[in-house]
């Protein structure tokens, strides 16, 4: 089969080729009538080669459903529902057409999980790797913007999965790049298998798609929502932040994938830590109000409450098995000034 390369189209065929049994529709234009009272949100990200993601592991197609996971979280945690999504690759010229097809997949695989009415695609030339650009837009229904109440003390601070296990999954890619730098030996093929489940959380997060409409279905309106991104303790700042409340979170309420901790002592890693201070679980974090906590826990049983919120001068604290509370800081981000 002959090997399709950019230098056969233009860009605007290239793209109508791209969208050829993609499930969306090539249009120059998208847009969508949100339903009257309701909230549009707008969520955006980039992701840059060489900062984040590293293309000597990274499967060209978990790449590109990753970063359309990373800008639907962001709508998710305001609770609002996918509609449009908008794609700009920065394309270098170490990447052939078959190799943006592959990325175009996997963003678009995600969008059709997720519910995306309508996509758009962009393709520019890049001197500098490739670049992957995300713009996502969702719609709050009016009924969950205005059953939403505001957060008070002892409301519940609850996550949707394991967190750690990205980061985990990262430091071991690395350390096995190490090892394939240093052999020389095309052939070296690393046995990933015992570490399948942080690597997976790596390369390819995954959300629930349909975490929003079992909310509305349940009628629980979380006060407000976070992806976590930038490890647990960003959120939890964000928290206190937004709410003007302080937050508690218990180190052994926190969920982590079976293997961290033989994996942690492995690396030397501490999996507190790594879900901590670590990035990219795209996990969603919500505050449930106290009179639904029964209710959240009977009809969200893939969520754990690690938490709850506490009176303003508490602050943002990690309450450690033995009851010692630690200040949370945001590692990697300077602190707010008072």
């Amino acid at each position: 089969m002959k090997e399709e390369t950019f230098s056969e189209y233009g860009k605007t065929e290239a793209i109508r080729l791209l969208f050829e049994g993609s499930g969306f529709s090539f249009n120059d234009r998208i847009s969508f009538s949100p339903a009257a009272g309701s909230i549009v949100h707008n969520a955006s990200r980039i992701f840059i080669e060489g900062m984040d993601f590293d293309l000597t592991y990274f499967p060209l197609k978990h790449l590109g459903y990753k970063c359309v996971v990373a800008a639907t979280g962001e709508l998710y945690a305001s609770l609002a529902h996918p509609r449009l999504l908008s794609l700009r690759l920065g394309v270098s010229a170490k990447l052939d057409f078959g190799q943006v097809r592959e990325i175009w997949s996997g963003a678009t695989s995600a969008a059709r999980l997720h519910g995306y009415s309508s996509v758009d695609l962009d393709l520019v030339p890049s001197p500098n790797g490739l670049t992957i650009s995300v713009g996502a837009t969702g719609e709050e229904l009016k009924l969950t913007h205005g059953r939403r109440m505001a957060a008070r003390s002892m409301d519940l601070v609850c996550v949707s999965g394991s967190l750690g296990a990205a980061y985990l999954g990262q430091q071991i890619l690395e350390r096995e790049k190490r090892s394939f730098q240093k052999t020389r030996d095309n052939s070296y093929q690393p046995d990933l298998e015992r570490y399948r489940m942080l690597v997976g959380s790596y390369l390819k997060p995954e959300l629930g798609a349909s975490t929003l409409a079992h909310l509305e279905d349940s009628g629980i309106y979380p006060s407000c929502g976070y992806l976590v991104s930038h490890g647990l303790s960003d959120a939890l700042k964000r928290i206190v932040r937004d709410t003007g409340l302080g937050v508690k979170v218990y180190a052994d309420k926190i969920p982590f994938e079976g293997n961290s901790f033989a994996s942690g002592r492995e690396m030397d890693i501490d999996p507190v830590s790594a879900a901590m201070n670590g990035g990219d679980d795209y996990r969603l974090l919500f505050v449930v109000p106290i009179l639904s906590a029964d209710k959240f826990r009977r009809d969200f049983q893939t969520f754990d409450v690690i938490g709850h919120l506490a009176r303003p001068e508490v602050g943002a604290v990690l309450v450690t098995p033995d009851g010692v509370e630690l200040p949370v800081k945001a590692q990697g981000w300077k602190e707010d000034e008072d």
